[in-house]
C-alpha cells in the first residue's frame, strides 16, 4: 500500500504517526501543517487525512478530532516508514554490565534480560527459554525449606538451570543424597531426554532400589526438566506488567488491561506467539489484533529470537506495550537483547 501514496501522503501520514507516538493524542491539520517543512495550508493536508482515512489507514475518534492511525496505518508505518537506529551506547553499557554480573546461569540471565528490557523500555518484558539440551555434568538436590527442594543442574558447556520443586513435609536430607546419586549415576554424560523414558521405566519395573519417598523427590525433579505432565517445555518469565497501565487512558478502559494481565498468565497462549519467533530471521512486531492475545487491550509485542552456537533458534525475547510504543528505539534494544542471550547460549 505504501507505494500507492505519493511523495505527500507518505510525509504527512508518517509525520502525523510521528505526533501520535509522542502525545497519544489525536492529531489535527493544524499540528501538522507546523511540523511539517512544506508550504502547505491547513485546508490542504486536511484534505490528504481525508484520503488516508478513506483508504484505512486513520480514523477521527471524534467528529470534531483530529486523526488517529488505524491498526493498518500502524502497520504501513512500522513495515514501511519507521527508521531504526542502534541501541544507545550508555544503554548497551547498561545491559553488558547487568549480564556481566549474573554469570553463567541460564535463569538468572533471562531474568535480568526481562527485567532490563522491561526498565529500559518502559513496557512488560517477556522471556521464553526451551529445556535445555545439552548433555549434562552435573545434577542436584539440595533443601530449600519443609516441602520444597532445589534441583541444580549444570550442562557439559557450563549453563547452570535452576527449578524448584515440592518435596514431602519431614523429607530427611538422606532422600536428596539418595535422589542425586541415583539421578547423577544415570544422567551425566546424557541428556535429560535421552534417558527420561529410561529412568521412568526403571523406576515403573521397580528394579530401583530406592525408597518411596526418594522414588517420589527423583520422579518430581525429572519431570520438573522432561515437560511431564501440566508442564510446557520451557520456562517462561513475565516482567513489569504494571508499566502498561502507565498509559491506561491511550491503551483503553482498565477492563481491557486485566483480561490482558490475565492473558499473559497463561503461559500456553503466550508461548504460542512467541513460538513464531522460530520462523524468523530477525526481531518480528505484533500490532493489536495481529494477535487475539491483544485485540482489545490496545497493545503491541515486539519479539526476537536468540540463537546458540549453532544458530539455531533456542528462545525468544520481546516486551509487550501500548500500541503507540517507541517502535525505533525499542526494536534495536530486543534486538541487541537476544544477540546478548544468544551468546551466553553460544
Amino acid at each position: 500500500m505504501i507505494t500507492a501514496l505519493n511523495d505527500r501522503s507518505r510525509k504527512i501520514f508518517r509525520r502525523l504517526v510521528e505526533a501520535y507516538l509522542e502525545s497519544g493524542e489525536p492529531v489535527g491539520s493544524r499540528t501538522l501543517a507546523k511540523r511539517l517543512n512544506l508550504s502547505l495550508s491547513p485546508a490542504t493536508i486536511r484534505n490528504v487525512m481525508a484520503d488516508l482515512e478513506d483508504i484505512g489507514l486513520l480514523f477521527a475518534p471524534h467528529a470534531s478530532a483530529g486523526r488517529l492511525p488505524t491498526e493498518a496505518g500502524m502497520r504501513l508505518f512500522v513495515d514501511g516508514l519507521l527508521e531504526v537506529g542502534n541501541m544507545p551506547p550508555e544503554e548497551r553499557r547498561v545491559m553488558e554490565a547487568r549480564f556481566a554480573a549474573v554469570g553463567s546461569s541460564t535463569e538468572a540471565a533471562l531474568e535480568q534480560a526481562t527485567a532490563s528490557l522491561s526498565g529500559l523500555s518502559r513496557c512488560a518484558g517477556v522471556v521464553f527459554a526451551p529445556k535445555s539440551e545439552a548433555p549434562l555434568k552435573h545434577i542436584e538436590f539440595v533443601a530449600l525449606s519443609p516441602g520444597r527442594a532445589l534441583v541444580v543442574m549444570i550442562t557439559e558447556n557450563g549453563l547452570v538451570e535452576n527449578r524448584i520443586i515440592e518435596t514431602p513435609a519431614g523429607l530427611p536430607p538422606s532422600v536428596l543424597v539418595q535422589a542425586t546419586n541415583y539421578l547423577s549415576a544415570r544422567l551425566v554424560g546424557r541428556t535429560i531426554a535421552d534417558a527420561y523414558d529410561e529412568i521412568m521405566g526403571e523406576l515403573e519395573s521397580h528394579r530401583a532400589q530406592l525408597d518411596v519417598l526418594t522414588r517420589r523427590v527423583v520422579e518430581s525433579g525429572l519431570a520438573t526438566w522432561a515437560g511431564g505432565a501440566g508442564q510446557t517445555g520451557g520456562t517462561l518469565i513475565v516482567r513489569g506488567q504494571a508499566n502498561l497501565l502507565d498509559d491506561v487512558q491511550a491503551m483503553g478502559d482498565l477492563e481491557a488491561i486485566r483480561s490482558l494481565f490475565e492473558a499473559l498468565e497463561t503461559k500456553e497462549t503466550l508461548l504460542r506467539l512467541l513460538s513464531l519467533a522460530d520462523r524468523a530471521e530477525g526481531v518480528q512486531i505484533f500490532i493489536g489484533s495481529d494477535n487475539p492475545l491483544f485485540g482489545t487491550s490496545g497493545c503491541s509485542m515486539i519479539v526476537g529470537p536468540y540463537r546458540d552456537g549453532r544458530q539455531k533458534v533456542v528462545g525468544a525475547i520481546g516486551v509487550i506495550g501500548p500500541t503507540r510504543m517507541n517502535y525505533a528505539r525499542i526494536i534495536p534494544m530486543v534486538d541487541y537483547t537476544a544477540k546478548l542471550i544468544g551468546r551466553l547460549f553460544a
